[in-house]
């Protein structure tokens, strides 16, 4: 059963679209999280593949590891990302979908939005649009997706079984679900699950993994693979120490729609 969450869900909304307010204008200010280029090439992302799209995505990449190769992205397929940010992931699906292909980016943050919007005019990624959305209610018709992926974004949904059921919801029959999130090890406490600006920070929201598991599977997605990503790491004090403590960590994962 989910943790009742004991904090305003707006209060939360309003702190997470704040802090991703800050990483699409100030990606250089301090954040409990790591961000750029470095991080995501050590992450796994191919710098020849960030060779191609808009630098200034990258600057405020947020995400927390990498599964293209879950994903397995082929020319032709639609994509959607849940919780686009900035666009970095966007711009990667569309080099790997090719001009036949189409990428479709969610997020609640205007200024992400906008500023992926910029992007994608300025450098001529014509197969990718940007929706105003939440993860949880995209408006996209059923079985219109063959791939959603989605990169450290759902562990701020305080409902994570009403995403993957969504994410059901979008796939074809056959289609997959590749993403990467921050879970934990052990329950995490009701003294940080109930800390909004934790929970804004990917650490109070994030689910016990064998919990994290079964809300996929509880929405007919059949998990194929899970790795953990030991080279993201949180850098503020106050995440690093839950980290250590429950064992706050990175997976990313492919799930299958039968």
């Amino acid at each position: 059963m989910p943790a009742t969450v004991s904090f305003d869900p707006k209060e939360l909304e309003t702190k997470v679209k704040a802090m991703y307010r800050s990483v699409a204008e100030d990606p250089h200010g301090e954040f409990h999280f790591e961000m750029g280029r470095a991080m995501a090439e050590r992450l796994g992302y191919a710098a020849a593949d960030l060779d191609r799209i808009p630098a200034e995505a990258i600057e405020s990449f947020a995400g927390v590891g990498y599964y293209f190769h879950l994903a397995d992205l082929k020319p032709g397929e639609t994509v959607l990302d849940l919780g686009s940010g900035s666009g970095m992931d966007t711009f990667i699906a569309a080099l790997k979908v090719g001009p036949a292909g189409k990428v479709i980016g969610v997020d609640m943050t205007d200024e992400q939005r906008a500023k992926a919007e910029r992007l994608r005019d300025r450098d001529g990624f014509n197969t990718v649009t940007y929706l105003k959305g939440y993860i949880e209610n995209v408006p996209v018709p059923a079985g219109s997706v063959d791939v959603v992926i989605s990169n450290g974004v759902i562990n701020l949904a305080t409902d994570k079984s009403k995403v993957f059921r969504e994410a059901a919801r979008l796939l074809r029959p056959g289609g997959r679900l590749a993403l990467s999130d921050i879970v934990t090890e052990v329950q995490l406490p009701q003294t940080i699950v109930c800390n909004s600006t934790l929970w804004a920070a990917c650490i109070g929201g994030a689910a016990q993994q064998d919990g994290y598991r079964g809300q996929i599977e509880a929405s007919g997605l059949k998990v194929v693979k899970v790795e953990d990503n030991p080279a993201y790491q949180f850098i503020s004090d106050n995440a690093r120490g839950a980290s250590r403590k429950f064992g706050v960590k990175s997976i990313s994962l492919l799930a299958l729609k039968p």
